[in-house]
């Protein structure tokens, strides 16, 4: 499925778009740290949690949950928050 990959985590895929696999979230981020090692740790705390300043949609909507089942065509897209003072 298609995964938007985020610019500030671009330097993990060198692409604006990449695709990956599963059959749940979890699955699909651990697809994403396959091909692309790191990636999975920046976007998920070591609870297994996703991480405060990230937001995962899952075709337009918010997803929390890293058991969330997916389908082949489900559109998926990572956004970063910024931060700064």
């Amino acid at each position: 499925m298609k995964v938007l990959i985020p610019t500030p985590l671009r330097s993990y895929t060198n692409k604006r778009e990449v695709e990956a696999a599963g059959e749940t979230l979890a699955d699909l981020l651990a697809d994403l740290d396959r091909q692309y090692p790191g990636l999975r740790f920046r976007m998920v705390d070591e609870q297994g949690e996703i991480r405060r300043h990230m937001r995962i949609f899952v075709n337009d909507e918010q997803v929390f949950d890293m058991g969330r089942p997916l389908l082949p065509g489900d559109a998926v897209y990572i956004v970063q928050a910024l931060s700064g003072g």
